[in-house]
Order: structure tokens, then sequence, then C-alpha cells
């Protein structure tokens, strides 16, 4: 996730206060790559964006897209957001009411000086290939969710920005639409040239859109790299909770990991020092007695709250080790257990994911 400003790389080092968030975060995306800014609202998320964009200017701070200084809070430099070749899909698309769908799209061209009917065309072209290309004379509130989405993307793309910012672009979408527009919209991304932002706080969005995961909680960001390696190896409990996984931390002295929380775990991993243990859901298990043969991870606890989810009962659990557990609907009826039931929760051990803090 790095690129020189001597590139056409997006490298951002930003400071602002905002109210009581004090927001201090850098990051760098090179060409031809999406990365996702996650977390919870009002982690400084769309403030960074806002500035991207040159909606909102930095305190502090430097970005630059490739050779282009977008703002220099030394120097005073500062790009207006209508000279920037920035193009932006915003949460609520921002499509003109009054104008009709082709217009909407050729907006950002007739703003720079292009004449009507080129523009159009160019429009005609956009909506094509976003599959709405039979709505160009509807206005925009005679569109769906997701036809309203492809044409503030068509809108965002036709002047071939150097940089695509994406504001959560698929939270007013409904689930049947929303998996359908994620895959487009992730082709649209991957053929895209230049840079991309996206801002989500899905977490299933941030890894099916991006290449890389930038995660910000109280204004700065606390873990980057890869969207599968922060699915798979969270460093903070928010992350964790995000990707569905109880984040335990401890002292490991070869396989045996001590827990701060007082616990103690057993993995195949030989490690030695402060370490993380990662537990997926579905791999606690529940009993009402301790369970026979000999795992070596078996901890009492007591039933939290239990939520039903489609075929599956999510399970939080308190005690030595806090976890949670994803047991069948079927097995959870089986057991029938009620929040405040003591239980007994079991984890092999090959299904612990240790790693270094």
């Amino acid at each position: 996730m790095t690129a020189g400003a001597t590139d056409e790389g997006l490298h951002a080092q930003i400071g602002v206060q905002r109210g009581e968030l004090a927001l201090d975060v850098g990051f760098d995306v090179s060409p031809g790559r999406t990365l996702a800014l996650l977390g919870p609202n009002g982690a400084g998320k769309s403030t960074v964006l806002r500035i991207l964009a040159g909606l909102l200017r930095p305190q502090r701070g430097r970005v630059t897209l490739g050779p282009t200084v977008l703002d220099d809070a030394d120097s005073g430099e500062h790009l207006p957001a209508h000279r920037r070749p920035v193009g932006m899909v915003f949460q609520d698309y921002l499509l003109f009411p009054h104008l009709s769908v082709l217009d909407n799209v050729a907006f950002g061209l007739r703003s720079r000086g292009v004449r009507r009917p080129q523009a159009r065309a160019q429009a005609r072209e956009w909506l094509q290939r976003v599959g709405i290309a039979e709505h160009a004379r509807s206005r925009p509130g005679a569109l769906s969710g997701g036809q309203a989405q492809r044409a503030a993307l068509a809108r965002a793309l036709i002047g071939e920005p150097r940089l695509l910012l994406l504001d959560e672009p698929l939270s007013a979408l409904d689930a049947r639409t929303r998996l359908t527009i994620r895959s487009e919209l992730h082709r649209h991304l991957a053929a895209f040239p230049g840079p991309a932002v996206v801002v989500s706080h899905d977490p299933i969005d941030a890894i099916a859109l991006a290449d890389d995961v930038a995660v910000i909680e109280n204004g700065g960001v606390v873990q980057t790299g890869a969207a599968h390696d922060i699915a798979r190896r969270p460093r903070t409990d928010y992350v964790a909770r995000l990707m569905g996984l109880t984040l335990l931390e401890g002292f490991a002295v070869g396989t045996t990991v001590r827990l701060d929380s007082g616990g103690e775990l057993t993995s195949t991993q030989s490690m030695s020092g402060p370490v993380y243990a990662a537990i997926r859901p579905e791999h606690v298990s529940l009993y009402t007695a301790p369970p026979h043969g000999s795992p070596r991870n078996v901890w009492p606890a007591r039933l939290v709250a239990a939520t039903p989810y489609s075929t599956t009962v999510r399970c939080d659990l308190d005690g030595p080790v806090p976890l949670t557990a994803d047991v069948t609907a079927a097995a959870f009826a089986e057991l029938a257990l009620a929040p405040g039931d003591s239980v007994w929760a079991s984890v092999k051990a090959h299904e612990i994911d240790i790693y270094g803090r």
C-alpha cells in the first residue's frame, strides 16, 4: 500500500480538529489499487474523504496526487474542489432532481466547458457501460437505488479522473441489490487506472471492494494491510468484532498463552512474548457438562445473550475466557439454553490463530 508522490499515486498525511475529534491519519494508495477506510461512525472516515475531495481544508499535513499538490497546510496551498482531477460518488448520490439521468452524467463535462453534444455523447457511452442506457431520459426520482448508484458512478467516471472517491456507496441499497451492485462496483474499481478510496463501516463491503484496508478509530489509523489479512488477524477489539472474531491478548510461552484476562489457552503454534489469539465463533463448541475426551481448551462460561441469525444462534459468553460462539439453531434448541445459564465452551487447539502484538 505504498506510493510515492512522484508517480500517479495518492499520498495523504492529514491532521484536522473537528469538534471533539482530533483527526491525524496518513496513508498511500498506488495507482490501480483501492483502499477502504473502515471504521465506526464518527471515527473520521468521511472527514478524510471531504479533505481529499477539496471540500474541507486540513489544518496540518500534505496531500499529493502524483506530482499534483492538493493540499499543503504549511504553505497554505489548496487546490479547490472544482479544479481537482477527482471523481466522487456520494452516499446519497446527489443527483440533480430537475435534470435527466443523461444530463446528470454529462454535468461534470459541461461545467468544464465541453459542448453539450459531445458531453451527452460521452454520457450515453457511460450509461451503456454501467447498464442503464434505457433510463437516459428519466429523472433521478424514477430510478431505483441500484440505478441511481450506477448513474452516480457514471457521473464520477466520465471525466476520466485521476482519483476516485466513494462514500458508503452501498449503504442505501437493499440486501438483494447490494450484492449485484457490489459485484459491478468491484469490476469498475478493478478497471480504474488511478488510486481509489472507499469509505465504509461494513467489513464485507470493504473486503469485497478493496485491495487494502485502513482501519480508523478515534481519529487515527489503528491497523492497515491487505483486506484478507485484516479479516484474519485483527489488532483491535473493534476490528475483531466487525469480522465476527473473538480477540484475546496474552503472553505466549511455547504453545501455551496466559491471557491478560486471567485464563489460559493452548494452541498448536509455538511462540514467545506478547500475542493476540483470534477465535472464530463457529469454532467454539458448547456443552451443558464438561465434554468427554481430552480437548485441550475447555472453559466454564455463562451465557450472556443469544441472538438468532438465520440458521444459527450467536451466543455471547462470559467467563475466564470471554467468547462468542455460533451454534446451529437445532443444536441450541437441544441444549435448551437461556441467558444466565452455565455452560462449558471448547475450542480445538489448531483452530486458534496466534500472532504477535
